[in-house]
Formats: C-alpha cells, sequence, structure tokens
C-alpha cells in the first residue's frame, strides 16, 4: 500500500501516520521543538538535502504544523514556526523519547526536566473523570461501522 493511500483511510492512525509518518518529518519537527526556525541549520542538523526538506516543510505548511514567516525583506526570507497544531505533537514526541529511552538506547541522549519544580515528567494515560491511570487492557474500543 502506498503511503499516501493511508489519508483516505477512515482511521485516525492511518490519516495521521500519512502526514507524520515519513521517516524525515518527526526529526525535522524535533528541531522545532528544540526551537530550531530556519532552513539551513536544520538542513545542516540532519544532513538533508535541500529538495527533500523543502519538500517536507511545504507538506507541514501545508498541512498546517508549521507555518512561514518573514524575517528578513532584503533578501526576501522565511522561517517557520510550529502552529498550534504542530505545538499538539509534542507529546508524540515525548511518546517517542519514552520509549527509545527505555527499548532502544543504552544512554539516554536527552533529559527532559520540568522547569518549575526541577522532576523529570512522564507520560501517562489516565480518565479525566475518575483520575485513574490505564493501560491498554482498561479501555474498550468501539469501532464505527466503516472504520479501517
Amino acid at each position: 500500500m502506498r503511503h499516501d493511500s493511508l489519508a483516505d483511510k477512515n482511521c485516525a492512525v492511518a490519516r495521521t501516520w500519512s502526514i507524520i509518518g515519513e521517516r524525515w518529518t518527526m526529526l525535522i519537527l524535533r528541531e522545532f521543538f528544540r526551537g530550531e526556525h530556519r532552513f539551513d541549520p536544520i538542513a545542516r542538523k540532519l544532513g538533508l538535502g535541500r529538495s527533500v526538506l523543502t519538500d517536507r516543510l511545504r507538506m507541514l505548511v501545508d498541512e498546517g504544523i508549521l507555518e512561514r514567516r518573514h524575517y528578513d525583506s532584503v533578501p526576501d526570507r522565511l522561517d517557520y514556526h510550529l502552529t498550534n497544531k504542530g505545538e499538539d505533537l509534542y507529546t508524540l514526541l515525548v511518546a517517542v523519547i519514552e520509549w527509545g529511552d527505555k527499548w532502544v538506547v543504552d544512554e539516554p541522549p536527552v533529559t527532559l526536566t520540568h522547569k518549575k519544580c526541577g522532576h523529570q515528567p512522564h507520560l501517562s494515560l489516565h480518565c479525566e473523570h475518575c483520575e485513574t491511570e490505564l493501560t491498554r487492557r482498561d479501555i474498550h474500543a468501539e469501532f464505527a461501522p466503516d472504520a479501517w
């Protein structure tokens, strides 16, 4: 199945993956979460060719995850900033970091710290109603008849 055909499926995972699932996309977004906004430093950091980075940035702008802003007019220069839709992907990035720290890397290369109290945050799934922490086995999923 072609990657872009996932966008047509009635499945949030498939549609989301059609946007962020290309191998460079989350690494590009990681650079924005690290505070980078400009094309050349991202290309250098990731070792990406101009055409690949241009294509990915264009897609992220088209999807409303990034927005372009002018930062200089002579010559005309643009940089990129996360939108609210893009900022909402931070939790996904943190989930990938936590999983990678547990299962992939021997020595975690980054430490996340809560600025206010100095402790490390961790993601958890919880019920807002009863404030119970949940696992996959605590959740029942109901699928629409046409869910893929």
